[in-house]
């Protein structure tokens, strides 16, 4: 198993994901979505590297809109697998490992922002944080919400900062630019977590009524 994940990060370069969206690019955006989308069910693919490929060929709203699409399509896919497998005796071993249990408490705590911030990384255990937040039973419209703004957050800088980055080398000032953009982000993250606090207190005051 160690050695198939090895030979697949030794794969998965840059050069080599280019030439393979430049090989099938007459299929239109489907190579740049699949191999996103791939990244909730293959870990070791290396999303910085995928997301950056993507804006390379396809450019950088078109390339962002693929990476978009593939990996919260993916994500959304694995937390409802989750939830309708949670009773099965290979997800309650799984559910039972120390780190899926440390990454559960997190999420029951915090559900929303535990989502949205990981999923604006572009390195991490997404597999862990999707499956986990399926496991806690949180609102699919919550978890929906938190993902794609956390990963539009993160393809955007990715992308952005991939099909600039000589931009960037010589006037790093536009990092502020970059910075600016996530501090948004975050800022809509507590507004949109009040907001579902509010609604979630809501739904269990009329159902206690």
């Amino acid at each position: 198993m160690l050695a198939a994940e090895i030979s697949i990060i030794e794969y998965v370069t840059e050069q080599n994901i280019e030439l393979l969206l430049e090989r099938f690019r007459s299929l239109g955006p489907l190579p740049g979505i699949l191999l996103t989308f791939l990244k909730s069910f293959v870990p070791p693919l290396p999303t910085i590297v995928i997301v950056g490929a993507n804006a390379a060929i396809y450019g950088l709203w078109l390339g962002f809109l693929y990476s978009w699409i593939g990996l919260f399509t993916g994500s959304l896919l694995t937390f409802w697998l989750i939830r309708k497998a949670s009773d099965t005796p290979f997800i309650r071993r799984w559910a039972a490992k120390p780190k899926v249990q440390k990454a559960m408490v997190w999420a029951q705590r915090n559900g929303f922002s535990f989502v949205f911030l990981l999923s604006m990384l572009p390195i991490g255990p997404f597999v862990v944080i999707n499956m986990a937040a399926g496991l806690t039973r949180m609102p699919t419209v919550s978890f929906a919400t938190a993902v794609a703004l956390g990963k539009g957050v993160m393809v955007f800088c990715v992308s952005y900062i991939g099909t600039h980055l000589s931009d960037f080398i010589d006037q790093p000032v536009k990092f502020i630019g970059v910075a600016l953009f996530i501090a948004a982000s975050l800022w809509l993250n507590r507004r949109l977590q009040a907001y579902f606090k509010i609604s979630e207190s809501t739904n269990f005051t009329e159902s206690a009524s």
